[in-house]
């Protein structure tokens, strides 16, 4: 189970998270969708401290963690429970796939570098990319440079993996691939936290779909009651923008 409470963000005046409280469970699939700028990727980096929330408390597991007094022990603690996946891939520019996906496993998880090697080697056949091991991120097409990025998170076994808009960089003949990815991950029930622009895709992977509007959760539930019957005047304008 995890748990988020009160999880508050500003950036100046601008209170970009308003307060959160959100609970998932475990092998629970949520996407999150809502206008740009309204919170949703925010709402993901403060989950893993990419940026640090003013205000709340953040429970996984048996990790309990007040965002305002939190130390670097505890970040530490919480970024090992959780594994993100960029929207830009993040891969490091003079790193193969395998090493990639190997640095976090050493540097982070402290495994030696033959189980990292052997572990980024099963992960590399996972994701369709077990010939492209020693290719550099220039080498690789957007659609293979995020397969990789979601390998990395999956090598991590991480309580909660979080997807920051992972195919908003890609070119349209790319999305295909990393989609399927997805579905793949989701199917073994690991617990996904997912902010995404494509409703196709959410209404198929979801198991609850959450609206954010200005910092808040504004309705959440099932696709089918979302999709084809919010209750909201913003989610239903929203949902008619999109189509």
């Amino acid at each position: 189970m995890i748990e988020i409470q009160g999880l508050s963000k500003r950036f100046g005046n601008n209170a970009v998270l308003d307060g959160i409280d959100l609970k998932i469970d475990d092998g629970e699939r949520i996407v999150v969708i809502g206008p740009s700028g309204t919170g949703k990727s925010t709402l993901l980096r403060c989950l893993n401290f990419l940026d640090r929330p003013e205000a709340g408390r953040i429970h996984i597991g048996d990790l309990q963690l007040d965002v305002a007094t939190a130390g670097k022990a505890e970040i530490l603690q919480l970024r090992r429970r959780t594994a993100f996946v960029f929207q830009n891939y993040a891969l490091f520019a003079n790193k193969t796939a395998r090493e990639n996906i190997t640095e976090a496993l050493i540097v982070v998880q402290k495994q030696s570098r033959d189980s990292a090697e052997q572990r980024a080697e099963e992960i590399l056949r996972e994701t369709g990319l077990a010939d492209k091991a020693d290719a550099y991120p220039a080498a690789l097409s957007g659609g293979q440079q995020q397969r990789v990025g979601i390998g990395r998170a999956m090598a991590l076994d991480a309580e909660l993996m979080l997807f920051d808009e992972p195919t908003s960089a890609l070119d349209p003949e790319w999305v295909g691939e990393v989609l399927d990815l997805m579905r793949r991950v989701a199917e073994r029930r690991q617990t996904m936290l997912i902010v995404t622009h494509e409703m196709q895709f959410a209404r198929e992977i979801a198991d609850r779909v959450i609206f954010m509007d200005g910092g808040r959760i504004v309705e959440q539930g099932t696709p089918q009651q979302l999709f084809d019957a919010p209750q909201d005047p913003r989610t239903r304008e929203f949902l008619k923008r999109v189509g």
